[in-house]
């Protein structure tokens, strides 16, 4: 069955860079609308970036130009890098993909049917 798996993060300080995989199975990455989503203590969930299935980008406004959304078809596996990270940037990351012939880049979590179970990032100040 579908398992998205997260891996990458960590704790750095502030300026500090990490990649975060999102390594997936029982899907086709091709063929369906991914994103990165995170989660703070006592904040609503928030879409970070999201990639469409002909591989449009989006970015919410606060990780433009810094954050990098990709895929790699043939490793079935959804990237983030992360660069000059800020303590905001702390959170519960979550990869999470939906079966989609055609998608645009989409920040709507409810829209999503897989999830992966998250990878912790923690930025020092």
């Amino acid at each position: 069955q579908v398992q998205l798996e997260e891996s990458g993060g960590g704790s750095v300080e502030t300026g500090g860079s990490l990649t975060l995989s999102c390594v997936t199975s029982g899907i086709n990455i091709a063929r369906s609308c991914m994103g990165w989503f995170r989660q703070a203590p006592g904040k609503e969930r928030e879409g970070v970036a999201a990639i469409g299935t002909l591989g449009s980008t989006g970015y919410v406004d606060s990780v433009k130009g810094r954050f990098p959304i990709s895929k790699d078809r043939a490793r079935n596996t959804l990237y983030l890098q992360m660069n000059s990270l800020k303590p905001e940037a702390t959170a519960m990351y979550y990869c999470a993909a939906r079966i989609a012939s055609y998608c645009d880049p989409d920040f709507s979590n409810q829209n999503y049917m897989y999830w992966g179970q998250g990878t912790q990032v923690t930025v020092a100040s």
